[in-house]
Order: structure tokens, then C-alpha cells, then sequence
């Protein structure tokens, strides 16, 4: 906890003292603990727009984000790419079925989105070559980040975060577009990036430090949830806060000039942004998923994935800019559960289990916001670290498989756009015979999150400086602007 020195304690009319009013992280007055989304941030202002973007295609159309970030990395000829041609040790159990877009098939079981393709893009060439041996937290550090583990440490493999690592996207959006509603900026939920015992890594604000981390909310959101955070304390009603905030308001007026500057400058700020987010109750409302129709949360799926889309939806719809859904599993879970990492089994958990909650989940998403008249102003991607290996039971990285296990596979997969003007009902890039390689247009992840930025309205190549001020890319990557081309 950070509590800003005072050489006197002043107290207020209730009895509370000045000092205890001023510890930072606490807000013990406010009933908030928001200490990695308001803490001391400064006043965000996105970099001026260079005269090669003003009135680019595409740029700057999205007001929020949504990532369904699908970690453990799902078989992409098993979900969005079929190859019915392939020899059957590729194809695999599916069957591809047709789409109500002509010439556009998906693996059967994706039946719901078949009948959604319209809304959105699939881009079957996302590509690249890892460094060294590849993992799960590697790859999740790369795509959420925009570089690889290698740039912070020489293993760059299963190590911790760590306050070097490059930010993941999310704060760099709330750094670049914070939202200028009293909302949270960036939501990350229903748990953590994790493979193993690494949890967290390349989902965080890293160098640029706290105050842009996410506002994690690891709960289940089909079930109650707890948001203390958001929430006044019983004993403190919002007329009795106003006026503690007027009367500190007051007494930093009388302050000495260099207390004054510490307190006025930032911590004003600070409280008024604590003070708007608490009584505003726009974040607090936005994930009562209680306000819903029993029927729009069936639509969903009354499962962890398909609630938190739906409260995702809410989120950004009340302002928030980025909103990260995690797969809710770890990357290396047990796929006969709920993880996509199907190296020991790989059909039966698929048909069974995965595919029925994402296929549930996304066609309703997109469906939703459509009718609400929201996609056109939302970017929807849902990608995974890597897809899998197109042929059955052969290692790729190391780990064993059973003969109808599929390995990783960073080196041809599929990601799904939508929103943000972007065209539905389309193919970007398209692989091989066998999805092992793309046949053309080859999307580099860091292509992936520049489109992002650039959706947002950020400059993707400008230049950022590290923890050691030494001047990088915010990505090195060039947005797909043909995406917008119709």
C-alpha cells in the first residue's frame, strides 16, 4: 500500500483523518481496491494521428474490443478449416458442412455459426516460425504481447511475468484510448493466461507498469459474483462520500505548495475517477448479468464461456475498451475437461465438450450485437496461441500424442474478425490442401494485433520506449487494411 506522507493530520467532521483519506490503493473510504487500474495513472492522451492515417480505411473504427482469447490453441481442421480431400490420417473423424454463405464450409461441429458466418471474417493463413522450441506461454506472450519471450530473457520459455515483459495489448489500449466514461478500461476475465505453474505471462501491463493492468475478475459469471471493489461500504451512502471529497478538496487548497503539487496533481484526479467509477455504477451494472432475459443468457450458454461473452457484450457496450475472455482452462489442461490442448485425445472432447460451448457462444455473440446495432462499432476476434498439427499422432514440439491426438501447430491456423465495418461472410488468406502452411496471404500474429490497434484508432507503428528507455515498435506488424475492402 502507498500512503502519501503529511507533516499534520487533518480530520474530517465524522472523525476520519486526512492520512487515512490518503492512502493510495486502499480507498478504504470508498469500499475500493482498484490498485492496478486507477492507481496514480496519469491523464492518457492518444499520440496524435499521423497524416498517413486521418481517414485511412478502417482506422479508428472500433470504439472497444473484444478478444476471445482461446488458449490451449483449438485444432483449426478440426473447427474452422476442413479438408475433406486430405488423406484421412489429416482429415480427420468431421465432416465439413455447408455454411449460409456459398463456397465458405466449416467442420460440423460448428453447426450454429454456419448460419452466422455472414457476420464475420475467417483469416485460415494466421502464420509464423517460433524461436526455438515453442509452448504455450511462449506463444500467448507473442500474440497478446506482439513480442517474443526471447527479447526479455534468453530462455524465453515457461518463466514467470516479470515487470520487463512488453505490455499486453489491452494496456496499451487503456495507455493510447482510455474511455472517457467512468467504466473500467480494460477487463480481463473469467481467469488468468495460465500454462502449468506460469500464470499470467503476456497479460499484463509489464514496463508500463500497473496502473495499466487489467482489472482481473477471476469468477465464474454463471454464477453470483462478488464486486466489493465497485461497491460502496454499507456504513459510507454516497451523500456522506460527496461531502468528504469536497472537504478534501478544501483542505488540499490550504495545503504547503509541495504537498499541494504531490496531492492536487495526481491525487485529484485519482479520487475523482475513483469517486465517478463507484457512484456512477455504470461498471458495477455492467456485469449484473441479472438484467438479462433468461432467455438471452440460454442463447449464450448457461456455461462460464458463454456468460462471460455475454457480460463482455455488457462491458463494452457501458464503455470499456477492451474486454480479454479467456478459454476457461489452462493452456495444458486435460482436454477430456475443458482444454483445448488435445494431444491425448482430440475428436471426442472436441465434438463432445469444446466445440458445442465456442460454437453456443460465438454465433450468439455476433448474432446479439448485430440485432443491437453494436458490431458496427466492435471488433470480435477469437484466435488461440497456435492451432494444431494436421497430422494425427506425430510430435511437433516435444510432447507425446496419441495416435488421434494433434499436436501445436504455430505454423498455419485460423482467427475470426469481425465488427468495425469489417465485411462478413468471407475468407482472408487461405491455407494449403492439408492446413499445414498457408497457400497465401500469410497473417504474422503481430499482423493480428496491429489490425487491432489500428481498428482502435492507434498508430501501430509508433515508437514506444522499454524499461531500459530504449526506443521499440508498439508491434511489428502492418495492419491488414484490405480486411475493410469489400
Amino acid at each position: 500500500m502507498l500512503t502519501i506522507p503529511t507533516r499534520y493530520t487533518a480530520r474530517f467532521c465524522d472523525g476520519s483523518a486526512r492520512r487515512e483519506f490518503l492512502k493510495v490503493g486502499s480507498l478504504g473510504l470508498f469500499g475500493l481496491s482498484l490498485q492496478n487500474v486507477l492507481k496514480l495513472q496519469d491523464r492518457a492522451k492518444a499520440a496524435p494521428v499521423p497524416s498517413r492515417l486521418q481517414g485511412a480505411t478502417g482506422f479508428g473504427s472500433a470504439k472497444s474490443v473484444i478478444v476471445l482469447f482461446l488458449q490451449g490453441g483449438p485444432s483449426h481442421i478440426d473447427i474452422w478449416d476442413p479438408k475433406p480431400e486430405a488423406p484421412a490420417n489429416v482429415r480427420g473423424d468431421f465432416k465439413p458442412i455447408k455454411t449460409k454463405v456459398p463456397g465458405i464450409q466449416l467442420s460440423e461441429t460448428m453447426p450454429m455459426l454456419a448460419d452466422s458466418i455472414d457476420k464475420c471474417t475467417l483469416i485460415r493463413s494466421m502464420s509464423y516460425t517460433p524461436a526455438g522450441l515453442f509452448n504455450h506461454t511462449a506463444a500467448i506472450y507473442q500474440m497478446l504481447t506482439g513480442y517474443e519471450p526471447t527479447e526479455i530473457s534468453p530462455s524465453g520459455q515457461l518463466e514467470p511475468p516479470s515487470p520487463n515483459d512488453y505490455p499486453t495489448a489491452g494496456s496499451w489500449i487503456t495507455k493510447f484510448r482510455p474511455p472517457s466514461d467512468p467504466v473500467l478500461p480494460f477487463v480481463e476475465l473469467p481467469r488468468p493466461l495460465q500454462e502449468s505453474s506460469v500464470i499470467g505471462k503476456g497479460g499484463a501491463a509489464g514496463f508500463i507498469g500497473k496502473a495499466y493492468d487489467p482489472y482481473r475478475l477471476y469468477q465464474d459469471p454463471n454464477k453470483a459474483i462478488t464486486l466489493d471493489d465497485l461497491e460502496l461500504r454499507k456504513e459510507t451512502p454516497a451523500s456522506r462520500l460527496e461531502k468528504r471529497f469536497e472537504l478534501l478538496k478544501g483542505i488540499n487548497g490550504s495545503m504547503p505548495e509541495l504537498e499541494k503539487t504531490v496531492s492536487k496533481n495526481a491525487l485529484d484526479e485519482y479520487y475523482q475517477d475513483a469517486f465517478d467509477l463507484v457512484l456512477s455504477g455504470k461498471a458495477r451494472n455492467a456485469f449484473d448479468l441479472s438484467q438479462e432475459t433468461a432467455a438471452m443468457r440460454e442463447r449464450y450458454g448457461r456455461f462460464t464461456f458463454g456468460q462471460g461473452a455475454l457480460m463482455a457484450r455488457r462491458l463494452v457496450e457501458a464503455g470499456t475498451r477492451m474486454v480479454q475472455l479467456n478459454w476457461p482452462s489452462v493452456a495444458n489442461g486435460n482436454p477430456e475437461t475443458t482444454a483445448f490442448d488435445t494431444h491425448a485425445a482430440n475428436f471426442g472432447p472436441l465434438r463432445d465438450l469444446h466445440c458445442p460451448k465456442l460454437d453456443r457462444t460465438l454465433s450468439a455473440l455476433l448474432t446479439d450485437m448485430d440485432e443491437r446495432g453494436t458490431l458496427d462499432e466492435t471488433l470480435v476476434v477469437a484466435v488461440g496461441e497456435f492451432g494444431r498439427s494436421p497430422r494425427l499422432g506425430v510430435s511437433t514440439s516435444g510432447n507425446s500424442n496419441s495416435p488421434d491426438g494433434r499436436d501445436h501447430w504455430p505454423y498455419c491456423y485460423t482467427a475470426m474478425i469481425a465488427g468495425a465495418g469489417i465485411p462478413g461472410g468471407r475468407l482472408y488468406g487461405e491455407s494449403d490442401a492439408t492446413a499445414s502452411s498457408p497457400k497465401e496471404k500469410p497473417v504474422h500474429p503481430n499482423d493480428l494485433l496491429a489490425t487491432i490497434y489500428y481498428a482502435l484508432g492507434i498508430d501501430p507503428n509508433q515508437e514506444i520506449h522499454n524499461h531500459l528507455s530504449q526506443p521499440r515498435d508498439l508491434v511489428k506488424g502492418k495492419p491488414l487494411m484490405d480486411l475493410w475492402l469489400g
